[in-house]
């Protein structure tokens, strides 16, 4: 098979990927019809979770002709492990923060992505969340960067979600804080970011908020993600209950969705080139959602009876 006929049939088969994800998002939010019962299925489940699950969403950058870089938007929902606390042990090195801690596994992914606005955004994550059960699966968890809008959205579509701010994200903004005023690699920067972390991981969000105000970090000459330290942990205290959250088995990092951006996305759409056509790169995007989700022969099967 030459390449254009090749490249022919991968932009037809994702083009008709993408129109039919359009309509199970669209199916998946419409209003509720006179005499709909509760019970009806609007999307099919396919790998779906009984137990607890989780997640999460986050973007990446790709090159549009004629646009510049442009922000991919994309979900990961994954079944969650719990082992026990005594295999971490046995695995972990003794100086982890995490050695005393179940062990929390993330399996089963499965993907949507898209250049969507978050709005838009929100329909597929809430499409792909009833194509995996997360309506009734045992306990959910939405482990993000912090970013308001996937909050906004994780919240409106799956509201018994516990919303938790990933782990590394709240420990390197209190490392900037560190460094900017501080100083870069001064034993006292390192020892008041230890002592904050300290208090993080055991649920002390309250006295992380009370150091950060008296720095007085609202002055002009420090950069933004340091001046708004201090309304960033009070604003999501909440989603700091780290403590709480390791206790009982929940998730704390999002590696799993930042490892989709990579895997999912830049890994095919961000190589070196002139950069992709929007429609081209829509279509790409709905394909590698289903390839990475493990569907793809089920998305070539319900294509092909499409056009039959």
């Amino acid at each position: 098979m030459s390449r254009d006929s090749l490249r022919r049939i991968t932009e037809g088969w994702g083009q008709q990927v993408e129109q039919q994800r359009q309509e199970t998002a669209a199916r998946a939010n419409a209003p509720g019809r006179v005499g709909e019962s509760p019970r009806e299925r609007r999307v099919a489940e396919v790998g779906s979770i009984k137990g607890p699950a989780n997640i999460s969403t986050d973007g990446g950058m790709i090159l549009l002709r004629g646009e510049g870089w442009k922000e991919v938007k994309l979900t990961a929902i994954s079944e969650v492990e719990v082992q026990a606390a005594n295999i971490r042990a046995a695995l972990a090195d003794r100086s982890s923060r995490r050695a005393e801690d179940p062990l929390v596994l993330l399996k089963r992914h499965s993907y949507q992505a898209g250049l969507w606005q978050a709005d838009t955004m929100a329909l597929y994550q809430y499409s792909e969340g009833l194509r995996r059960g997360l309506d009734h699966c045992q306990r959910l968890s939405s482990v993000n960067d912090g970013a308001p809008w996937i909050e906004r959205i994780t919240d409106l579509n799956f509201p018994n979600a516990v919303q938790i701010v990933d782990w590394t994200h709240a420990g390197e903004r209190l490392w900037k804080v560190s460094k900017a005023v501080l100083g870069e690699q001064t034993a006292q920067g390192k020892q008041w970011a230890e002592q904050q972390l300290d208090h993080l991981w055991n649920g002390d969000v309250h006295q992380v908020v009370k150091d950060l105000e008296a720095m007085d970090l609202a002055q002009g000459a420090w950069p933004d993600e340091v001046r708004q330290a201090p309304g960033y942990f009070k604003s999501n205290q909440p989603r700091m209950r780290y403590d709480r959250f390791r206790e009982e088995g929940y998730p704390i990092g999002s590696g799993t969705v930042e490892s989709g951006i990579k895997t999912v996305v830049h890994h095919r759409m961000k190589r070196p080139g002139r950069g992709w056509q929007r429609n081209h790169a829509q279509a790409m995007l709905a394909g590698l959602s289903e390839l990475h989700s493990g569907r793809f022969e089920q998305a070539w099967r319900a294509t092909l009876a499409a056009s039959n």
